[in-house]
């Protein structure tokens, strides 16, 4: 074959897929929803591709999304949003397993589990949503791929306004976060960007975390730089025996185990007990037996922060910590426990700047042995992260598809489930080794009770039904729950 008839026939293909996705984009058809019908109705009617436009109303319902490349927008229209209200009654307002997800431009109120919940779908973004008190977690990413949340506006949740579960490559960007417990936490994740937030008058305002008895086992990468992060000081009114709920009010930062974190740039002041608090897992729980999660934060960065007023009042083990060393005040900055020891690998720049607390063994940032340390570890040999524009994918990641076998139920249960079933470590909900010893090998009636929960202790908030799986999905993720070891 001659080589210009090579390239005609090239040309011609290449054509010939152009045109075809042009088709398919103009096959997509945008579904109107006006105050009075039935968003679910139109998601249910929607093809992969399609967008939904909700007008100004009230709607009381939950919204599942099960399909690929959905784009659901609210239409603002002057001071009248559509907003889907919860009424106390309602657990959750949207959620979605498909890939491709958007969601923007809604007001969420008043349900009493979650605002809007990922369940393992890949390529999310979550954009310019206002959302209030609505229970447990605000923006709920779990298991997650290459997402952005941004320009969303968070208040008046009882444990994070906005929740990173076991994902990766995330962007959380200009956001406000306000009067929550948490404002935002960063919980077994990697690769994430945490940039241009603003986080006041919560209980803690930024967190990076590793919860023991998840499935994934780490939690790194994490730059949290050019955010404000004041007056972290309203009493925790988390959910009693949840993790969030012994964080100590004040807390500005804290990174508790995570390793490779990066904080830079920011603007921390206000915050009673301490701007930032870096440590090991027993600080607001029990190390579990688990292993494989490794309970000392390592190589953490803290570079060219702007810190005053912080420390003034500081609460509950930090208190007494600090009246160990005659001092009524917090610091600025605390390495605590095992952090403290030089081996782990952290740094600090411009450390006179600041009060310090159990960095005495921390190296200088700008050393050079700590510039060529960044090497090792993947990152460019600078002195800092700002040429870094964002941690999604370059490309989009691989959809996650959720089969009816036990592959299917494992995604399903690392998805929804772990969350708030961790495997020996007690969370929103009881450890799935609790559960196991009140079923045994009743997978029946676990499927049952995810379909309809009923309240069955006091200590524990009412599990939100989970009936958009199929039956014989809650029984696989059933059996998958009742045969985990660890």
């Amino acid at each position: 074959m001659s080589q210009p008839f090579l390239g005609l026939k090239l040309g011609i293909c290449a054509l010939l897929l152009s045109i075809s996705a042009l088709a398919q984009h103009s096959l997509a058809a945008v579904h109107s929803v006006h105050d009075g019908d039935s968003i679910q109705e139109a998601v249910n009617a929607a093809s992969p591709g399609d967008e939904i436009r909700v007008f100004p109303g009230t709607y009381t319902e939950t919204v599942y999304i099960d399909k690929d490349h959905i784009t659901l927008t609210g239409v603002v229209e002057g001071d009248d949003w559509p907003n889907l209200d919860g009424g106390h009654q309602l657990n959750d307002a949207i959620l979605y397993s498909g890939n491709n997800v958007t969601v923007s431009w809604f007001k969420i109120t008043h349900f009493k589990g979650n605002a809007i919940m990922g369940q393992a779908g890949n390529n999310f973004s979550i954009r310019n949503n206002w959302i209030v008190d609505t229970g447990v977690y605000g923006i709920f990413p779990e298991f997650g791929k290459n997402g952005v949340i941004e320009n969303n506006v968070l208040s008046g949740i009882e444990d994070a306004a906005i929740y990173v579960g076991m994902s990766d490559h995330i962007d959380v960007r200009n956001n406000l976060v306000f009067d929550n417990v948490a404002g935002i936490e960063i919980e077994n994740s990697r690769h994430v960007l945490v940039e241009g937030n603003v986080a006041r008058n919560n209980t803690g305002g930024i967190l990076v975390f590793i919860t023991p008895g998840l499935p994934i086992k780490t939690s790194y990468d994490a730059i949290i730089r050019r955010n404000v992060i004041t007056d972290n000081n309203t009493p925790n009114f988390g959910i009693p025996g949840s993790l969030v709920s012994t964080i100590p009010a004040g807390s500005g930062v804290i990174v508790m185990a995570g390793d490779e974190v990066i904080i830079e740039d920011n603007i921390i002041s206000g915050n009673n007990t301490g701007g930032i608090i870096v440590t090991s897992l027993d600080f607001v729980t029990e190390v579990a037996s688990d292993t494989e999660s490794d309970p000392h934060p390592d190589r953490i960065q803290i570079r060219d922060n702007v810190m005053f007023n912080n420390g003034n009042e500081p609460e509950g083990d930090m208190k007494l910590l600090m009246l160990t060393k005659f001092s009524r005040r917090g610091p600025d900055i605390l390495a605590y426990q095992s952090a403290a020891d030089a081996e782990r690998g952290s740094c600090i720049s411009r450390r006179t700047a600041y009060r310090v607390y159990g960095l005495d063994d921390w190296a200088d940032c700008n050393a050079p042995a700590i510039t060529a340390d960044l090497a090792v570890i993947g990152r460019e040999p600078t002195n800092s992260t700002r040429a870094l524009r964002t941690k999604m994918l370059p490309e989009p990641a691989e959809p996650r598809e959720i089969r009816p076998d036990p592959a299917g139920a494992e995604l399903v249960y690392q998805g929804i489930c772990a969350g708030c079933h961790a495997y020996n470590v007690r969370m929103i909900g009881p450890p799935t080794l609790t559960i196991q010893a009140l079923y045994g090998d009743d997978a029946a009636g676990i499927a049952d009770y995810i379909a309809a929960p009923t309240r069955k202790r006091e200590d524990f908030p009412v599990m939100p039904p989970q009936g958009h799986l199929s039956a014989d999905m809650r029984y696989l993720v059933a059996e998958y729950m009742l045969s985990l070891t660890q």
